[in-house]
């Protein structure tokens, strides 16, 4: 009896030991960088280069809804919105935190702002993207707390050319750049206290939107110093060996006029540098306190504009490699999206190095699914989403519900061969996308002439569709208002490809698909074709088979 008394006292004394082991790897620091032997939230470098989300230990795609500026200041607001936001399937909020209200006095912090966000979204388990609005929000300096803006000679302000100051903080002043980093740190330092173990933040956006204005770039005395000095050596090594987007270099080296020439653009450039610096410096002391994702989001340059006629030098993909070099500390760039050409823009930060994530949009449902298909998106995220109702709310919801119960699926076959997405309207009715084996085409639900709706629109409403290709002859098709065909494309011409299976379902919480409807019949065109009626929002399996 007393030996194995003695045997287990050494069981529970080991374990003890273990346990304590691993609490002081957790928390020992080294050199300011503190380490963690396991990482809860971090991006995954996939075998196509790719990167993708992952959050406890599985891939995570955040449907999300950014909040209006002002609401997560409101305490009362925020107890009645989480409910709602539930009903809508956003398993992530984005919500800013305020500078001026984290740090009213320089140096005494208050993080209630924080805490009932933190507190909300865990009871309601939804995740969290944090915006620190620091010191840019939109381009301009409007949330820095009022110590700051008074002290305009401690903390000076970015010149136009006439040497007038504007309410934007010069990214030129260290004393500017140390007072941010400061409260950034102590930001991350107090969600590292309160929710390491929980992991309701999963990710940081370093300020909102930075950009110049109504200039290309800043002309503070330190400005045009700094202008004067030569190029860094590391900028240009950067653009010699990983440019994807090159400006044009006119001499090796020299000050930035000598490099790149006398115009607006290198103004842009100029400033890019510069701002990249700055958020790299605040995102670093971030970092060493909690190393979460952290991203800058870009406000959108109008065709035809010039650097200066819109917030200039931010993260836009021309200048994406003055930020990738600059900034190594920020994880990636992200896009602002309001214009109507969004395929577009979501190629243009859909890089190798760059997941595609989009923190500000409209709520177009199909948006999104085009978004997630096509390339792979971590995220989507329709601005002042407390605000939205009616039919938008209703699409949105539907979507999100759609996405969230094949997310397994996406994350699994997140390649370019396996899975795509397709948006068609008015304008542009049908496409064609090659599966191996298979061509589909797509068309429109109104082109079928049969549709209820037709009726009522003048132009046909926009409809579209994710497919995921699982195997050989087995695809999973997640949309609305869409008809598609098929065409063989194996090695032996001769066959005809043919439906097999179609079901309309969904999954269970344990991943097992559930069928509501086998179609066939009428609502395969006997056999003819697969189609989701518009306004249903339907997840169809298909097998296909080819005969002679």
């Amino acid at each position: 009896m007393y030996d194995r008394l003695i045997y287990f006292l050494k069981i529970i004394l080991s374990a003890g030991l273990i346990i304590l082991l691993y609490c002081s790897c957790t928390t020992s620091d080294i050199g300011n960088q503190r380490l963690s032997p396991i990482k809860s939230v971090f991006l995954e470098k996939q075998e196509d280069g790719k990167q993708r989300l992952v959050v406890n230990g599985k891939p995570y795609i955040m449907l999300a809804g950014e909040l209006g500026n002002s609401t997560a200041s409101d305490a009362d607001s925020m107890s009645r919105l989480w409910p709602k936001l539930k009903t809508m399937n956003i398993n992530t909020v984005l919500a800013p935190v305020y500078w001026e209200l984290i740090e009213k006095e320089e140096g005494v912090f208050d993080f209630s702002s924080v805490d009932i966000l933190i507190s909300g979204a865990r009871k309601h388990n939804i995740k969290l993207v944090l915006l620190w609005f620091g010191s840019w929000k939109n381009s301009m300096s409007c949330y820095v707390p009022g110590w700051i803006k008074e002290n305009y000679i401690k903390y000076p302000r970015a010149q136009d050319k006439n040497g007038k100051a504007q309410e934007i903080l010069s990214p030129f002043c260290q004393s500017n750049l140390d007072a941010d980093k400061k409260a950034f740190a102590r930001l991350m330092k107090y969600i590292r206290e309160i929710d390491k173990l929980h992991n309701t933040v999963i990710m940081i956006q370093v300020e909102n939107e930075i950009g110049m204005l109504p200039d290309a770039r800043d002309y503070s005395d330190s400005a045009n110093i700094a202008f004067r000095e030569n190029v860094p050596a590391e900028l240009m090594d950067y653009l010699k060996n990983n440019s994807l987007h090159p400006p044009l270099v006119k001499n090796e080296e020299g000050s930035w006029e000598e490099v790149f020439g006398k115009s607006l653009a290198t103004d842009e450039l100029f400033m890019a540098w510069h701002y990249a610096r700055y958020a790299n410096a605040v995102a670093r002391s971030g970092k060493n306190e909690y190393d979460l994702p952290m991203f800058v989001n870009a406000a959108l340059n109008r065709p035809g504009r010039k650097p200066g006629e819109y917030p200039s030098a931010g993260p836009l993909p021309h200048l994406a490699d003055i930020w990738k070099a600059g900034a190594p500390a920020i994880d990636f760039l992200a896009p602002d999206i309001y214009f109507i050409n969004f395929a577009d823009w979501c190629a243009k930060y859909d890089l190798p190095n760059n997941p595609l994530f989009i923190p500000e949009t409209y709520p177009n449902h199909l948006n999104l699914l085009y978004a997630i298909g096509k390339h792979n998106a971590i995220g989507f995220s329709p601005f002042a989403i407390e605000s939205l109702e009616g039919k938008p709310k209703e699409l949105l919801s539907k979507s999100y519900a759609l996405i969230s119960n094949i997310q397994h699926l996406i994350t699994g076959y997140q390649d370019r061969k396996s899975m795509t997405a397709v948006k068609l309207s008015d304008t542009f009715r049908k496409d064609t996308v090659d599966f191996e084996g298979y061509r589909f085409r797509f068309a429109h639900d109104f082109s079928l002439g049969w549709s209820k709706e037709i009726k009522e629109y003048e132009q046909w409403p926009e409809t579209g569709a994710l497919v995921i290709q699982l195997s050989a002859d087995e695809f999973f098709v997640c949309g609305t208002g869409i008809v598609i065909t098929f065409e063989n494309t194996s090695e032996n011409p001769d066959l005809t490809a043919g439906i097999l299976l179609d079901e309309n379902g969904y999954f269970d919480q344990q991943g097992n698909w559930k069928v509501k409807m086998t179609l066939n019949g009428d609502q395969t065109h006997q056999g003819r074709h697969l189609s989701i009626p518009f306004n249903a929002f339907q997840i169809n399996r298909l097998k296909l088979y080819r005969y002679k």
